[in-house]
């Protein structure tokens, strides 16, 4: 049985809420990069631009970040755009959910392999269950679950919820 814990309207609020934190620890930033981990941590990425293009100048860059979720040391960690591009920049890694935080730790080391201005993590869903020492550092809410709970992010058209099955 599924449980709705976000709606629409409230994955709305925290993506414009996480937005206004991402500019305000990049006032003076002429680039951001907004990294999305491929699948819900992409899309949810995409929704972050989109407000952090209406509230700064600054040029926004969408960065796509590959891996095979289930054994990233073996497929290894891709992004859309060279390294170079992303050199002495301001990155903020985005993924949907923190759970164990495997994919978030494969992609900050990704990216601590070139010198970064500053690199932040954003997730949507921080479920508390860590193995690696990672944290989000602009997160839209904490829940602490089971480890038999799964969560679901569903990103549709005007319709986007986040449940507890």
């Amino acid at each position: 049985m599924q449980h709705k814990i976000l709606s629409h309207n409230q994955i709305q609020y925290k993506i414009k809420r996480i937005a206004y934190q991402i500019y305000e620890a990049n006032v003076d930033e002429s680039e951001i990069i907004i990294a999305g981990i491929d699948g819900g941590g992409l899309q949810f990425a995409k929704k972050i631009q989109r407000i952090l293009k209406q509230i700064t100048t600054a040029e926004i860059r969408l960065c796509k970040v590959s891996m095979d979720k289930k054994n990233p040391v073996a497929s290894g960690v891709t992004t859309s755009i060279p390294s170079e591009e992303y050199k002495n920049k301001s990155v903020v890694l985005v993924d949907d959910v923190l759970n164990s935080g495997t994919t978030l730790i494969y992609g900050v080391h990704h990216f601590l392999e070139v010198p970064l201005k500053q690199l932040k993590t954003a997730v949507l869903v921080n479920r508390n269950h860590k193995k690696y020492p990672v944290k989000a550092d602009y997160k839209g809410i904490s829940l602490s679950t089971s480890l038999q709970e799964h969560i679901e992010v569903s990103f549709k058209n005007r319709d986007d919820a986040v449940y507890l099955a």
